[in-house]
């Protein structure tokens, strides 16, 4: 595993306040929203991983981590558009809890792959992408993720906001 360079640090760092913001906000107010300014901690420092991510190549040549940071930044827009355009009505904030909840999952998967490939140093627990390990690490997030998803659909039918 190549060695982390100055923009990986700065990914990495911004990255770890991303996704605890994003929890913090799912957990307080059930959905991401820009009416709430951890919601617009959590959808700022995305953007800046995304964006950040795509000048990150020590991997070989732009790979599944570029695909997943595009993929971030169209749920950003995506989600930015339902919430301030409410581009389909009423039905506008389940694609903006999809777009921005989106977003959480796609930070996971680069993170958890990038940590068990790195740690512990010298001895890393996976030393490839179809390690079981990492693939249940993969899937476990998709199946929360999905779960998550889901909740919150609920919970906006049922507050209606």
């Amino acid at each position: 595993m190549p060695e982390m360079t100055l923009l990986g640090w700065f990914h990495t760092i911004i990255g770890v306040g991303a996704v605890l913001s994003g929890f913090y906000t799912i957990f307080k107010y059930k959905v991401i929203s820009l009416e709430e300014f951890t919601g617009k901690l959590y959808l700022f420092l995305t953007l800046i991983v995304a964006g950040s991510a795509l000048g990150i190549y020590n991997q070989g040549g732009f790979g599944i981590a570029h695909i997943l940071a595009v993929l971030t930044l169209i749920a950003l827009l995506g989600g930015v558009i339902m919430e301030k355009g409410k581009l389909f009505g009423s039905f506008s904030k389940y694609f903006q809890a999809l777009g921005y909840t989106s977003t959480f999952l796609f930070h996971m998967i680069p993170a958890i792959t990038d940590f068990l490939r790195r740690l512990p140093v010298g001895d890393p627990f996976v030393d490839s992408f179809e390690d079981p390990l990492l693939v249940n690490f993969q899937l476990s997030f998709l199946l929360i993720y999905l779960i998550g998803i889901v909740a919150q659909m609920f919970w906006l039918k049922k507050h209606g906001s």
